[in-house]
C-alpha cells in the first residue's frame, strides 16, 4: 500500500498551488462579496489547463487519472471553494459525454471545454426531484426527428455562466429507463435563466432553468434513448469523492488558520495553544479531516484502478462534508471575535462549505447507496 502521490501528482500540486496563489486567492473576498467571478476567471482556468484534466488526450484534454483531478481540485478548494464547481462540471460532464458520445460528437463536444470556451452546467436536479432523481419531470416532447424540451431545472451550479449544459429529460416512462440526456447549448431565447441568492459559494451561479420549447436534434442526444439516468450515476462515483475532498480542503485551510492564531495569540502571558481547551479540539478535528481524505483518495484510486468506487465514495460525501463544517466552525471559535467578523476568510469559509452537505446528494442519499451496496437492495432501506 503506497500512501504517496507520484512525482507527477506532486508537481501538478505545486502548479495549481501556484496558480491559486496568483490568479484566485487574491479575488476570494471579491467573489464572495460581489456575487460574481471575477472578468478573466475562465480564461485563466482555460490558459492554466484545468478545464481539461479529465478529458481525454484526443480531444485536448490532459488525460489525468482521478487521483490527480482531486489533487487539483483540493488545492482550487484552498484557495475560494466556489471556484472548484466549473472546474469540476468539466470534469464530471466531459467523463460522461466521453463514455458516452460517438467519435463525432466528441469532436464537436470535448475540445472546446478542454479549452474553456465551453462552460458546462449538470442538469438534473428539479424543483420536486433532488434525491429522487429517477422521478425527474422535465419533458422531451417528439418533434421531427428531435425534441422539444420543456421544464424547469434548478439548484444548478454555474447555470448564470453556463454556455452549454448535460441536460436530463423525460422521453419515456416512468422511472430512471425513461430518462435520457442532451447536450445542447443554453445560447437560445427559449432558456430562460434565474439566479438563486445563497448563503455561501455566492459566485457559482448556482440558479434556475427554464426550458420553454428548446429543440434539440439526435445529434445532441448523449448516448442511447433512456440511457441518461445511468450515465450520470456512474459519474458520479468519482465526483462525490472530489467534492469530499473540496469540502476537506476547505476544512484544513480553516485549522491553519487556527493553529497560526493559536500560536501567536496570548492569554494569561502564553501562547493560547499551550491551554489544551484549544489545542486537543483542533488536533480532534484534523485528525478527522485526514481520515476522511484517505477514504476520498481510496474511492479515486480505486476508480483508476478501474474497481468500484462506490463504497468509499459515498462514505466520503457524507462523512467529509459534514467534518469540514465541524472543523471550520471550530476554527472561527479559536479565531474567536477575529474569525467571527468577515473581514477574515474562515467565516466566508464556513459558509461556503455548509452547501457541500447538499452537493451531488445529501448524506441521506449517499448512506442509502452505501447501505444497498453493502447488504443488498432486498435488505436495505
Amino acid at each position: 500500500m503506497d500512501f504517496a502521490f507520484t512525482p507527477a501528482q506532486n508537481e501538478l500540486a505545486q502548479q495549481v498551488a501556484e496558480f491559486t496563489a496568483d490568479k484566485i486567492a487574491p479575488y476570494s473576498n471579491e467573489h464572495d462579496r460581489r456575487g460574481t467571478y471575477r472578468r478573466g476567471l475562465f480564461a485563466d482556468l482555460g490558459a492554466a489547463r484545468l478545464f481539461a484534466l479529465r478529458l481525454p488526450r484526443a480531444y485536448g484534454g490532459l488525460g489525468l487519472d482521478a487521483v490527480s483531478a482531486g489533487i487539483a481540485l483540493e488545492q482550487l478548494a484552498a484557495a475560494d471553494l466556489s471556484v472548484c464547481f466549473p472546474v469540476l462540471n468539466a470534469a464530471l460532464v466531459g467523463g460522461v459525454l466521453a463514455d458516452n458520445g460517438s467519435p463525432e460528437q466528441l469532436d464537436r463536444w470535448l475540445p472546446p471545454i478542454a479549452r474553456g470556451e465551453s462552460v458546462v452546467a449538470l442538469a438534473l436536479t428539479e424543483p420536486d426531484h433532488g434525491t429522487d432523481a429517477a422521478g425527474i419531470q422535465l419533458r422531451a416532447e417528439p418533434d421531427g426527428d428531435g425534441w422539444l424540451l420543456t421544464g424547469e431545472k434548478t439548484s444548478i451550479m454555474v447555470a448564470t455562466y453556463a454556455t452549454h449544459a448535460l441536460v436530463f429529460a423525460r422521453t419515456g416512462g416512468a422511472g430512471a429507463g425513461g430518462i435520457s440526456a442532451f447536450y445542447t447549448s443554453l445560447d437560445s431565447e427559449r432558456v430562460k435563466r434565474e439566479q438563486l441568492s445563497d448563503l455561501g459559494c455566492k459566485a457559482g451561479g448556482r440558479g434556475r432553468l427554464l426550458f420553454d420549447g428548446l429543440r434539440v436534434g439526435p445529434e445532441d442526444l448523449v448516448g442511447e434513448p433512456g440511457g441518461g439516468f445511468t450515465a450520470v450515476m456512474r459519474g458520479f462515483g468519482v465526483s462525490r469523492a472530489l467534492i469530499a475532498l473540496m469540502a476537506i480542503a476547505v476544512g484544513n485551510a480553516a485549522l491553519d488558520a487556527a493553529y497560526a492564531h493559536a500560536g501567536r495569540r496570548t492569554a494569561f502571558g502564553r501562547p493560547i495553544g499551550r491551554f489544551q481547551s484549544v489545542s486537543f479540539p483542533l488536533v480532534e478535528h484534523t485528525t478527522l479531516l485526514h481520515a476522511a481524505r484517505l477514504v476520498s483518495y481510496e474511492a479515486l484510486c480505486r476508480a483508476d484502478l478501474g474497481e468500484d468506487p462506490r463504497i468509499p465514495s459515498n462514505m466520503a460525501k457524507w462523512w467529509a462534508p459534514k467534518a469540514a463544517v465541524e472543523a471550520t466552525h471550530q476554527a472561527l471559535l479559536t479565531l474567536g471575535h477575529q474569525g467571527w467578523s468577515e473581514d477574515g476568510p474562515v467565516a466566508q469559509r464556513l459558509r461556503d462549505v455548509i452547501g457541500l452537505q447538499l452537493a451531488d446528494g445529501t448524506a441521506a442519499a449517499t448512506k442509502l447507496t452505501v447501505a444497498r451496496l453493502v447488504l443488498g437492495k432486498e435488505y436495505a432501506p
